[in-house]
């Protein structure tokens, strides 16, 4: 196995920065400072810088444990799906921005429509469908542990289904080019390396606190979580569902914290679903998308190194 595609890392220290591929770009978000970079279709980078409040300056929810795992999900959601617009809209060319800004209204509110719709297919995938299955089996639905697992199992299993399917398609696999990308330049950062090409291109592209390992450790913790309700009627779970997901959020979050800080058996077993996921949905990238992803990651460094860690 060659060492670009090794789990092992080379970091000596966790940093706080942490990004998200878009759309022909990057984006990274560090203690003091956010960013993004994309390639415009001219071949120039295109970057843009923002102020962030991660580090010492974070307000009381994000530090309280539990609860910042809930508001960091939904501020996560949010930048992300804010700032992939934004990607997409650099790669148009001037003649399509000056139609778009004809049409700004209409393309708004399908915006909000299409993220609407992605929540409402996120739920019924994910929280809907197993538990509609399962109740077709009375042998197996009316036993709460039972039930709980074999939900949790059929999750798991249409997630992997998911992203790799998704994964076929072309600019997709970009965008997991570049999520190798950023995983790489965060490694590079972590080993204390200067970050060039060379010295990003030599790192693994999978990390533990990744948000594909955050993910796996929310289904993980769902199941658990689950075989404490005590309802076996399909609606009524899929409401219980529904009103303990910050909960189960929040736990995760403290999971994925606990494995990025931690190198032992149990923090091992908790990352490797995770870190064997990212086998789909990062790939290696070439090096004009880790000068992305340098570009983003170098404003997000602050001056003090103990405000980086994690």
């Amino acid at each position: 196995m060659s060492k670009n595609n090794s789990s092992q890392s080379n970091e000596k220290f966790k940093s706080k920065i942490g990004g998200q591929a878009l759309i022909e770009g990057i984006m990274m978000l560090g203690p003091n400072i956010g960013a993004m970079a994309c390639r415009l279709p001219d071949g120039t980078i295109d970057l843009e810088t923002w102020e962030e409040k991660n580090g010492k300056n974070a307000p009381w929810y994000k530090k309280t444990p539990i609860v910042r795992g809930c508001t960091n999900f939904v501020t996560s959601l949010i930048k992300g799906y804010k700032y992939m617009m934004k990607s997409a809209e650099k790669q148009l060319t001037e003649e399509e921005k000056a139609e778009e800004e004809n049409e700004s209204a209409l393309i708004t509110v399908f915006m909000y429509i299409g993220m609407i719709l992605g929540i409402f297919l996120a739920v019924g995938l994910f929280v809907f469908l197993p538990k509609w299955i399962v109740g077709f089996f009375p042998f197996i639905a009316e036993k709460r542990i039972l039930r709980s697992i074999v939900e949790g199992i059929m999750k798991i299993a249409i997630f992997v289904a998911y992203m790799a399917l998704v994964g076929l398609m072309k600019d997709i696999r970009r965008q997991y080019m570049y999520h190798g990308a950023e995983h790489k330049t965060i490694a590079c950062h972590e080993a204390e390396l200067p970050l060039t090409v060379e010295n990003v291109r030599r790192q693994t592209r999978f990390h533990k606190r990744c948000g594909t390992s955050f993910i796996f450790i929310v289904l993980l913790v769902s199941i658990f979580v689950m075989c404490f309700v005590p309802f076996t009627v399909t609606w009524q779970r899929i409401v219980a569902s529904l009103v303990l997901l910050p909960l189960i959020v929040g736990i995760s979050y403290e999971f994925i914290r606990l494995a990025g800080n931690n190198d032992n058996l149990f923090t091992r077993i908790l990352s490797a679903p995770g870190l064997a996921m990212q086998r789909l949905t990062t790939r290696e990238p070439d090096d004009g998308m880790i000068e992305i992803a340098i570009a983003a990651m170098t404003p997000c460094i602050p001056k003090d190194k103990e405000e980086d860690k994690w």
